[in-house]
């Protein structure tokens, strides 16, 4: 009971910090809903026919946009700010207190996995109300599941490579190093339907591919089933775990000198 209710403190705090930092909130919830207006500016949001119905293009526009919307608020926003938290000496006073290193990882990811539920619910009504976006019934239980999963599998990762990175000024380039090329080689932007089999392969090593192709079966209105992709789904909690275990052992509360 202890540790349950340290938890649910550091969470409330974690939630606070996030928040008073209006510009970084505010930018972490306008990116997703500007790349869903360029997306329909670009490529159009005409109503196609397939085998089951009938749905705008935005529709498909969504699954991917949420996979970079929520990568980017945990993996990448996590990763920089407790590296510059490191550098600035706030975790090595942190550290100073009776508060388990554990709960620090677990209030960090639970934080996480809120501002990427709340993230994503804004984007899919924004999608449904003005973009004609058919955000189905049957497979929502599948789609919060896998946001869950990616959300937390991601921010433990983005606690894992902090043990890499030498010091915040390093933090930015070796986040985007490790994500951005993932994103445009995991159907996250684009289909990749001429590409390589060495470079699908090399995909479907890292969690984006898994993350991406399970939103989008779950997030497909035509989807007949219940929309779980178990196999995604646990390479996503595999990666999840090896990022706690990495966060565990290896995370400093210290700068590096």
């Amino acid at each position: 009971m202890r540790l349950a209710r340290q938890l649910l403190i550091q969470i409330r705090y974690e939630n606070k910090a996030f928040w008073r930092n209006p510009v970084a909130a505010f930018f972490t919830f306008v990116f997703p809903l500007m790349f869903l207006v360029i997306f329909n500016l670009l490529f159009g949001n005409e109503e196609m026919t397939l085998e089951g119905g009938t749905t705008h293009v935005s529709t498909f526009y969504v699954p991917g946009i949420t996979a970079m919307a929520v990568i980017g608020a945990c993996y990448t926003n996590i990763a920089i700010g407790v590296s510059m938290s490191r550098d600035q000496g706030i975790l090595k006073r942190l550290r100073g207190t009776p508060l388990p290193s554990s709960i620090f990882i677990l209030s960090k990811i639970a934080q996480a996995v809120i501002v990427a539920l709340i993230l994503v619910a804004v984007v899919t009504v924004a999608g449904v109300v003005f973009y004609d976006v058919d955000a189905p019934s049957n497979t929502m239980p599948a789609f919060i599941l896998t946001l869950i999963i990616g959300a937390a599998t991601f921010s433990a990762l983005g606690l894992a490579i902090t043990a890499v990175i030498p010091n915040a000024d390093a933090s930015s380039a070796i986040v985007n190093a490790t994500v951005l090329p993932l994103l445009f080689i995991s159907d996250v932007f684009i289909p990749l339907q001429d590409a390589p089999q060495w470079l699908l392969t090399f995909a479907e090593v890292f969690p984006v591919k898994h993350f991406s192709s399970a939103l989008g079966t779950a997030f497909n209105p035509f989807e007949s089933g219940a929309g779980f992709e178990l196999r995604n789904l646990g390479i996503l909690a595999i990666w999840g775990i090896g990022g706690i275990i990495v966060a565990t052992r290896w995370f400093s509360w210290e700068p590096k000198r």
